[in-house]
C-alpha cells in the first residue's frame, strides 16, 4: 500500500508550526498535532511521532523529516535576510 502525507505548515513572523497528515480514499487524517519551531524542538518531537508509527516505513519518514528540515531553514533564512535588511 502505497501511502500519501500532507505536511501542514504555520508560517508565523516568530514561530513555525509544522503538523503532518496522511491522505486515505481522498481525506486527511491528522497524524500529528502542530508542533512549534523554535518554541519547541520540533523536528524531534515529529520523528518521535513518526516513529511510534510502525505503518509508516522509514523511507518515508526520512523524506517527512528532510522535508521538515529544509523547510524550517528556509523560514530560518528568510526572516535572518529580513532582520539584516531592516539594519
Amino acid at each position: 500500500m502505497d501511502l500519501k502525507f500532507k505536511l501542514n505548515i504555520l508560517w508565523l513572523e516568530n514561530k513555525l508550526g509544522i503538523s503532518i497528515d496522511q491522505i486515505q480514499s481522498g481525506k486527511r487524517i491528522p497524524l500529528t498535532n502542530y508542533f512549534f519551531w523554535p518554541e519547541s524542538d520540533a523536528w524531534e518531537q515529529i520523528r518521535n511521532e513518526l516513529n511510534s508509527k510502525p505503518w509508516i516505513l522509514n523511507e518515508e519518514k526520512a523524506e517527512l523529516l528532510n522535508t521538515t528540515a529544509v523547510t524550517m531553514n528556509k523560514w530560518q533564512d528568510f526572516f535572518k535576510k529580513q532582520i539584516l535588511t531592516e539594519k
